[in-house]
């Protein structure tokens, strides 16, 4: 029995161990075409990393991994000649595209021939024989540029060597290199699309490719830094003419913008000043904005909904959507146990509490306090918002609206193993409440101006206690307190209903619909950190909640919600693009990051 027993676990140690060398040459074959062609999307257009089992003629076979090619034909005359193309043709953004071919065997004659083909030419044929194709051939080192006459062009290459095809996508050339030494240009005025292509002739010849698998035995990163060196100073030395000045204050104000937009307060201060410009929004309002993005960037989200409702008060009942996608990051914060609401429980004292109405209360009027109504949640009935309690309750045109009890697909409370029949005692969750009630204050809401209070009004210490919570206490569910996930069990039923409120006033939103669904899913897991959507808590993902946020406030004062710098790296993104897609090669080499850095 042990013999059988042994003899399979050792086919599984191997089989596994060669997945393992698989996965690694995989990973290496990655990163090498990332580092060499960083400026293509593979999305939109793939490289080449073998050759085609549908795109060749029948004499040609394929092994390892489709890199290896055997003439399997009769080899009597140029008729019995097939070829292969890769998988696909080179993308334009490549700047220089590079590959080698490694002669395994020779074979009969040598009639091996390497280079480029376009989609569509015969495979009965060595590349260069045919339009639009062009070869290096081995048994007599001429070039073939789409005609069965050759040129001389380089040396004979046989078994053990190593060729290498070069295409510059700037200037439409190609140069073939051996054994690691160029031989010089071989072909000018290429097409664009090409695809890599050899092609055999006699029995026994065998040829492996490499597309990026192995390092390359010619210095092509070299040859790529030239090009790059001059696309560069082609660029540095545009002609600007007369203009210069007009283009200087231009660039300035675009700076100054960007400074403001992303609430850069003492920075665009100064920079106006050095550059004698007037800053686009008032100090205060820049500073209102900074707080705002600091309790986003740190997790603390209902502290940033609460002093948003302060400082803009109809900006979130205008934008539900808006409102909803910060609820739903504050849910997550929750989760994490970095939001002031669960913050606070885990022995942290809150900076301000977020009060968190029934679901149609958000779109109540600002300047009217919002009532704190009984809400009839399982296990939770109590005077409270949010599971905040308020010693005040005026009159409001929705006080007697409650939210349903229960969460579409199943009870938050069963979830992770936590129950929430079990209320909570009044002196575990009541917390001290601003005399800020719905994100207004007591006076009139004329009180605001160009977003800043004409009464100071900032949350408290914004420049401190930012920092987002050590890993012991992130990878407790909301901090490790049991009432802490009660509490958050409870604002996830609370979010469910506003939800349903959304969908019933707005109709259905799929983006909001997923962004839920998302959320409670982290509940499913006993570690929601290292489970499938843990990623939504990492700290990277409040970014562009910040930025959207940011930009619905600049725009409800009829600031540009992206700033014009950022526009212009992105219309120059784009137009890399497009000349990716034209054909247009230099577009490898005039990265707008590397300008940037």
């Amino acid at each position: 029995m042990s013999g059988p027993s042994s003899g399979c676990g050792l086919f599984m140690s191997v089989v596994v161990h060669g997945d393992s060398a698989l996965n690694e040459q995989e990973k290496e074959l990655n990163q090498r075409l990332r580092r060499l062609y960083p400026a293509v999307n593979e999305q939109e257009t793939p490289l080449p990393r073998s050759w085609s089992p549908k795109d060749k003629f029948s004499y040609i076979g394929l092994s390892q991994n489709n890199l290896r090619v055997h003439y399997k034909g009769h080899g009597k005359t140029p008729k019995d000649a097939a070829s292969v193309r890769a998988t696909h043709p080179i993308p334009a953004a490549c700047g220089v595209y590079y590959f080698e071919v490694k002669i395994i065997s020779k074979g009969r004659d040598g009639y091996m021939g390497i280079g480029l083909s376009a989609q569509g030419v015969n495979m009965n044929r060595l590349p260069g024989w045919d339009k639009h194709s062009y070869g290096y051939h081995g048994d007599d080192g001429h070039s073939f540029c789409s005609s069965g006459t050759g040129q001389p062009y380089g040396p004979t290459f046989t078994t053990g060597d190593v060729i290498g095809c070069c295409v510059n996508l700037i200037n439409n050339t190609c140069f073939y290199t051996k054994n690691g030494h160029s031989l010089g240009i071989a072909f000018t005025d290429l097409p664009p699309n090409l695809y890599p292509t050899v092609g055999l002739q006699t029995p026994g010849e065998v040829v492996d490719a490499n597309f990026g698998q192995h390092p390359f035995v010619f210095d092509i990163e070299d040859y790529m830094s030239e090009w790059r060196t001059k696309i560069q100073a082609q660029i540095d030395h545009f002609p600007v003419g007369e203009r210069e000045g007009e283009w200087q204050a231009m660039l300035q104000k675009m700076v100054a913008s960007y400074l403001v937009h992303h609430s850069y307060c003492a920075t665009a201060e100064a920079f106006a000043k050095s550059t004698d410009q007037a800053v686009q929004e008032e100090l205060a309002s820049i500073k209102n904005r900074q707080n705002i993005q600091k309790l986003v960037l740190s997790g603390r989200m209902g502290e940033a909904i609460e002093t948003t409702q302060q400082l803009y008060p109809s900006l979130l009942e205008s934008n539900p959507d808006l409102l909803f996608m910060l609820k739903v990051r504050q849910f997550i914060e929750m989760v994490n146990g970095t939001d002031s609401e669960v913050r606070c429980l885990g022995g942290r004292s809150p900076k301000s509490q977020d009060s968190y109405p029934d679901s149609p209360c958000p779109f109540s009027s600002p300047t009217h306090k919002s009532s704190c109504t009984q809400v009839s949640l399982t296990g939770f009935e109590s005077n409270c918002c949010n599971g905040v309690s308020s010693s005040k309750a005026p009159a409001s045109a929705h006080s007697g609206k409650t939210c349903p009890s229960s969460l579409a697909g199943g009870d938050l409370g069963s979830m992770n193993g936590t129950h929430s029949q079990q209320q909570p005692s009044t002196s575990e969750v009541d917390m001290e409440v601003d005399h800020f009630t719905n994100g207004t204050t007591e006076s009139s809401s004329n009180g605001f101006l160009n977003g800043s209070s004409t009464h100071g009004v900032e949350p408290e210490d914004c420049d401190t206690d930012m920092e987002v919570e050590p890993a012991q206490f992130k990878r407790q569910l909301c901090g490790g307190s049991q009432v802490a996930i009660e509490k958050m069990i409870h604002f996830g039923r609370e979010l469910q209903s506003l939800s349903e409120h959304l969908r019933r006033e707005r109709g259905k939103n799929a983006t909001n619909r997923k962004m839920l669904r998302d959320a409670f899913s982290l509940l499913a897991y006993s570690d929601p950190w290292s489970s499938p959507v843990g990623y939504q808590l990492d700290s990277i993902q409040r970014e562009p909640v910040c930025s959207t946020l940011n930009s619905a406030i600049l725009e409800t004062y009829n600031l540009p919600k992206q700033p014009p710098l950022a526009q212009a790296v992105g219309q120059a993104a784009q137009c890399l693009s497009l000349m990716a897609r034209t054909g247009i090669g230099s577009c490898a080499f005039a990265s707008v990051d590397d300008y940037l850095h």
